[in-house]
């Protein structure tokens, strides 16, 4: 019995499925095959290089204000900013080098480098925006390929955790070879199916409730539940071959809200304690 667990993106609320996985490994729930999207693509390649939840927790405690924040211009400024061009390049708020270079350094800490490097099955979904396709960032292609999934296996780490994280308006596209991709989300925000191609005969998949609106709420609360709506409605039917779904409420955590790492952290950890007996009937 082989257990999958395929991870959405939400920004910083990501953070929750170390506490999932923290939650998992404290009842002797052994993962085999791990998948993310976005944020869900951080975390998931970093237990995939060999990070524990704790330390996933810690790295993200260090890196998120030079990894995260955006620059302090105005908002508006930015938008306009991405909108045109440079010499060819989109302008964003953060161009992702940031990132790219902190995963290619924690990757080298564990003698890794590339995708293959990887023992653990991995999947990292990222879209091109020239041709509008899907592309799976992995360390094994799967033997049967009836969708005609296009994989990608010789790049970096780092550079196909930038490329799946390469959220619209915030950060700019991320160009590899030929392609120019953008954040996961945008086509597979929960990549279950290819969990499940990775040879997975259970796979569970984490998403984060979409939050209520109020008249306390701003233009981020907005944009986040219009975020969630967005990738639990694309990935509806993918959700629905899941095994179980793991929902997790983060009380209106913004896409870039650092201050709340630590709250995302146990909800990830509750929801799964919560579920934990389900999860084990599952697995039985």
């Amino acid at each position: 019995m082989k257990l999958g667990l395929a991870l959405s993106g939400g920004g910083i609320r990501g953070i929750a499925h170390a506490g999932v996985l923290k939650a998992l490994e404290e009842n002797n729930i052994k993962v085999d095959i791990i998948g993310g999207t976005s944020s869900g693509g951080i975390i998931a390649s970093l237990y995939a290089m060999g990070y524990s939840p704790k330390k996933i927790f810690e790295i993200f405690k260090t890196y998120a204000n030079d990894v995260i924040e955006i620059n302090s211009r105005p908002i508006i400024s930015g938008i306009s900013s991405f909108m045109g061009r440079k010499k060819g390049k989109f302008i964003g708020f953060k161009t992702g080098n940031g990132l790219e270079q902190t995963y290619l350094d924690l990757a080298k800490t564990n003698g890794l480098e590339k995708m293959v490097d990887i023992k653990m099955p991995l999947v990292i979904p990222a879209v091109d925006m020239e041709d509008s396709t899907e592309y799976i960032f992995t360390n094994y292609i799967p033997k049967e390929n009836k969708d005609n999934v296009k994989y990608i296996t010789d790049i970096s780490i780092g550079r196909a955790v930038r490329a799946s994280s390469s959220f619209p308006a915030i950060f700019c596209p991320c160009d590899f070879e030929s392609h120019r991709f953008l954040d996961g989300g945008v086509l597979d925000n929960v990549p279950v199916t290819e969990v499940k191609k990775q040879g997975a005969n259970k796979v569970i998949a984490v998403n984060f409730e979409a939050d209520e609106i109020d008249e306390t709420s701003n233009i981020m609360d907005i944009a986040m539940r219009t975020i969630d709506i967005m990738g639990n409605k694309i990935s509806e039917e993918s959700l629905s071959s899941s095994d179980l779904i793991l929902t997790i409420k983060t009380d209106k955590t913004g896409l870039l809200d650092i201050k709340n790492m630590e709250s995302c952290f146990e909800y990830g950890y509750n929801t799964t304690i919560k579920n934990i007996n389900k999860i084990k009937d599952i697995l039985a």
